[in-house]
């Protein structure tokens, strides 16, 4: 399962807020539901986040291997 567990730390330690990324860089309230809820987003919003944030993609989300993942 991937997790954005990292992402908020990383947003913590920025200068950026939820408040910011949604009006200043115009992310729907929607991406941030998906981050607190672990939902997927694509790689294109992911890549904003990097930009925004200026961090790695590990610095956003992380594989944690978990019993609840569909099977393949």
């Amino acid at each position: 399962m991937i997790s954005y567990s990292p992402f908020w730390t990383t947003l913590q330690n920025s200068s950026e807020t939820t408040y910011t990324l949604i009006h200043k860089y115009h992310l729907s309230s929607a991406t941030i539901d998906k981050l607190r809820k672990n939902k997927p987003l694509t790689t294109t919003t992911i890549n904003d986040l990097c930009r925004i944030l200026n961090c790695r993609i590990e610095e956003i989300a992380v594989y944690e291997p978990s019993d609840i993942d569909q099977p393949l």
